[in-house]
């Protein structure tokens, strides 16, 4: 299982070099919606470039491949009833987090259909979907999804240089054209800016030497640490708050590295993502491995934390990203942001985003994540 995480996020990662000097034409600007008035169906421009017929009443919906939309989805319409079948990391993810909590139906979904790398479309056939989102950088599904007959829609998580940020406002746009009765483009785009704004009119005046070094610890186990190297949403956090990813140096999207040259790195904070199991207990116990951590500047001054679950993994574009931005960035520079509640912000968010009113506890829930979402 430990392969095919990586393959799928190396994947990611080489699609986001390849898109940009192709072209991506599924951003915000070129997202296009052609109807009738009298027409049962809307045509749309996705992410792959494609101009597809889809129904203007969807109904049934089914994801492959792309892990973070179901969440997506499900937080968009503020309901999980279209929602018929999803990737089985995308159901862990949902389980262990927010999404189930708040929406139990997306717990019916079925994911019998994903074989890991491929998928069976005589499973898929049984769901009836009235139309298949995929990766849209993924050519030979989209084949074999046009092949059985499916209504495939191209959804992308590459290019924009890994800006998390804008990978997320193309697909707003992109699901707003569909869905037109559920259109949040306008608002989203504005509150993610605002977001985006206010952190970058306090990290604008961190000077270098105050500049925080990050290790972005990816995967984690006994046998194999992983990070985020330039190539990857690793140095788009860091660079998005005015910090050093301490992989910056490494071409690798997601390179293995040795405790020696995390010694070299020294970083000041290392933030765990939710595709490993490890809690920051974990690394001040050395409980994993043989390591030894104690050497680390960031775990001798407990500065280890978990990166945010809420509807979706955080450190990938996903429905959560403009307070995850947030959180990053009080969590790396909390003189900067003492005035932030971060409760109170993940409140307002999904109030005024997506109509969604959060409990202080369910809020607060996000930000210590369980290990279960990194089983699958």
């Amino acid at each position: 299982m430990r392969k095919l995480k990586r393959f799928i996020l190396t994947a990611l990662a080489i699609f986001a070099l390849v898109v940009p000097l192709a072209g991506v034409k599924g951003n915000q600007s070129s997202v296009k919606a052609a109807t009738t008035k009298n027409s049962k169906t809307i045509t749309i421009k996705d992410e792959a470039g494609d101009k597809v017929a889809v129904p203007r009443n969807i109904k049934r919906i089914a994801i492959v491949g792309a892990w973070p939309l179901p969440a997506e989805l499900t937080v968009f319409f503020n309901s999980a009833n279209k929602i018929v079948g999803m990737p089985k990391a995308s159901m862990a993810a949902a389980k262990s987090g927010l999404l189930s909590e708040l929406y139990p139906n997306i717990l019916k979904a079925k994911t019998s259909f994903d074989q890991g790398t491929s998928i069976n479309t005589e499973e898929l056939k049984k769901l009836n979907p009235d139309v298949v989102f995929y990766s849209a950088e993924d050519a030979a599904q989209k084949k074999q999804l046009l092949n059985a007959g499916f209504t495939p829609v191209g959804i992308s998580y590459a290019g924009s240089h890994y800006d998390t940020r804008k990978i997320l406002n193309k697909q707003i746009a992109l699901l707003s054209k569909m869905f037109p009765k559920n259109n949040k483009s306008k608002v989203f785009n504005a509150y993610s800016k605002k977001e985006y704004d206010l952190v970058q009119s306090r990290v604008k005046k961190i000077k270098p030497a105050q500049q925080q070094k990050i290790l972005f610890l990816h995967e984690y186990d006994k046998s194999v640490i992983t990070t985020s190297g330039k190539e990857h949403f690793g140095q788009y956090w860091a660079d998005s708050i005015n910090a050093i990813n301490a992989g910056h140096s490494v071409k690798d999207s997601l390179p293995n590295v040795t405790m020696e040259q995390i010694y070299k790195w020294n970083p000041d904070k290392i933030l765990v993502t939710n595709f490993t199991k490890a809690q920051p207990k974990d690394l001040y116990q050395n409980t994993i491995g043989n390591y030894n951590w104690s050497k680390v500047k960031a775990v001798k001054n407990k500065q280890v934390y978990k990166m945010p679950l809420g509807a979706y993994r955080s450190y990938t574009p996903g429905v959560d990203t403009p307070i995850t931005l947030l959180w990053m960035a009080k969590t790396v520079y909390p003189k900067q942001f003492k005035d932030i509640n971060i409760t109170k912000e993940t409140k307002t968010y999904y109030k005024k985003v997506f109509n969604v009113n959060l409990t202080n506890a369910q809020a607060n829930q996000m930000y210590k994540p369980s290990s279960n979402a990194a089983d699958y």
